[in-house]
């Protein structure tokens, strides 16, 4: 079948400005809350844009760890492209899309390291394969091979031997501050509805955006 020809026509609900709530983040949470429960696989995978300076954007999968009226947290190297786009540029955007619900969510905003306190938390509470992984991984640059890795995972192993992984200095949390959120339902006929909150000095702004 052509590229061209894939369809999929919209029907599970509408999104109205009466049903939403005044704040932006207790929406997020509203629409988040609905998609675990609907079984969502990976419903906190998010995609991330950065871009540096006069370059070029580019964007990935990440995970999001954490939500609360701040903004939005996940963590990553800090030395890889993604954290080092965000430390020249703190403009950055997130995107979820949760096709059986058909809904998405765009935020924009800027984003800040989180303090060293929760990137010692949160590095505490992962499985020891992972903290071993922000130990192995130089992420994002050029490896002859996997056997690199494997080899450097091996020597990590044996060095922490069954004692506890401190969290690399070059891993942590970056926060998204958000300014502006979207919430996009799919509708019939491609007339979906756009709501969008847009943080002024007053407040947040709720309009509606044409599809």
């Amino acid at each position: 079948m052509p590229i061209a020809d894939l369809r999929q026509e919209y029907t599970r609900g509408g999104l109205v400005e009466s049903a939403v709530a005044v704040e932006p983040i207790a929406q997020f949470r509203t629409w988040f809350d609905q998609a675990v429960s609907a079984g969502i696989h990976e419903p906190n995978a998010m995609t991330l844009a950065t871009c540096p300076p006069g370059g070029a954007p580019s964007a990935r999968i990440v995970l999001l760890k954490g939500v609360d009226e701040r903004g939005f947290t996940f963590f990553t190297n800090y030395e890889s492209r993604k954290g080092r786009e965000l430390a020249a540029n703190q403009l950055a955007s997130l995107v979820f899309f949760w096709v059986d619900l058909e809904r998405q969510i765009r935020i924009e905003g800027t984003v800040e390291q989180v303090s060293d306190a929760e990137s010692d938390e949160y590095h505490a509470s992962r499985p020891r394969g992972s903290q071993l992984g922000a130990w192995t991984s130089w992420q994002s640059e050029v490896i002859p091979g996997r056997e690199i890795l494997e080899a450097r995972l091996v020597e990590l192993t044996a060095r922490f031997g069954d004692g506890p992984i401190p969290r690399p200095a070059h891993w942590g949390g970056f926060r998204l501050l958000p300014t502006v959120l979207e919430f996009w339902q799919g509708r019939p006929s491609r007339l979906h509805d756009r709501l969008r909150y847009r943080k002024t000095e007053s407040g947040w702004v709720l309009e509606r955006l044409s599809p």
